[in-house]
């Protein structure tokens, strides 16, 4: 890893922001693309870019910010990957959004957020704070080959518990799904009873498929001559260098998707996701007579 000052750490307006601490990823999932060369990384992607000054630059734009509102993080580098046990950057950030009355909405993949899980619970109590989990294989064996540096599925659905245990509200994304790998009907409900059994508020899932661009789909297409020997072939017949990248299984496993979700009474579609991660709520004091 290398360290950087940043000039910010906020993007976004409005009601919501998100930032990025770090650049970069260890985990080393098969199919990221955060790796695409869109993004212009100068340094190897495992070669993690450290925000050594985000505490600071994060403490003074919320100083200065007259509302309060949901802080997203881990939508392209992971908050919790391995150095962040060694740096705590991740904590010292989320306690900050604590002392000034903001949420947050956490996207990982990592166990490594239950060390912050007290952090995590105030800022729950105080404004408002949502856990977001990816699960992409309900078998840990085959999880180990497409996200080999981070903890497997079950131990992922045990962290779910655990926030439910606190009263956080999670939410799963269930991406990628990929085409020949773990697009079957068995991995897709086991995942989503799994969920519905941990009480998840929603799941996102956009397709049954996978996205692929230039950058990415080398690392990926690597991984399969790796792992399953001509599935790239089968893939370059099938797709040639399309972005969306659909399961041959894509509608079946939508429409089981979708008929779960409606069951549990868990939200499956985006934008109610989106929305309930992004909304903070007003929270009013009401006054005793005491505070008169």
């Amino acid at each position: 890893m290398h360290f950087t000052d940043a000039k910010g750490i906020l993007t976004g307006s409005g009601g919501s922001f998100g930032m990025n601490i770090y650049r970069g990823c260890s985990h080393g999932c098969i199919y990221c693309d955060s790796r695409s060369r869109c993004y212009q990384f100068t340094h190897p992607f495992e070669d993690i870019e450290v925000k050594q000054n985000a505490p600071e630059l994060l403490e003074r734009a919320l100083r200065s910010k007259r509302k309060k509102a949901m802080i997203g993080t881990g939508s392209m580098s992971d908050p919790y990957m391995h150095c962040e046990e060694q740096l705590r950057l991740t904590r010292r950030c989320l306690e900050i959004i604590l002392q000034y009355g903001f949420g947050a909405a956490i996207q990982t993949k990592s166990d490594r957020i239950l060390q912050d899980i007290d952090l995590l619970d105030a800022i729950n109590r105080e404004a408002k704070c949502v856990v977001q989990m990816t699960l992409t294989t309900y078998d840990d064996d085959l999880c180990r080959l497409i996200e080999p540096n981070v903890c497997n599925t079950k131990r992922r659905i045990e962290v779910l518990a655990e926030m439910q245990k606190r009263g956080i509200p999670t939410v799963v994304w269930l991406t990628p799904i990929l085409p020949f790998i773990n697009d079957t009907e068995e991995n897709v409900r086991s995942i989503l009873q799994a969920c519905i059994d941990t009480g998840v508020k929603g799941v996102i899932c956009f397709d049954m498929g996978v996205t692929l661009r230039e950058g990415d789909r080398e690392y990926f297409y690597a991984a399969l001559d790796r792992h399953w020997p001509g599935l790239k072939q089968k893939y370059i017949e099938r797709y040639g260098n399309d972005y969306n990248v659909p399961s041959p299984n894509a509608k079946a496993l939508m429409a089981l998707f979708r008929d779960m979700c409606r069951s549990a009474g868990v939200m499956y579609k985006p934008d109610d996701c989106f929305e309930y991660m992004s909304t903070l709520p007003e929270k009013y004091k009401q006054l005793s007579i005491f505070d008169l």
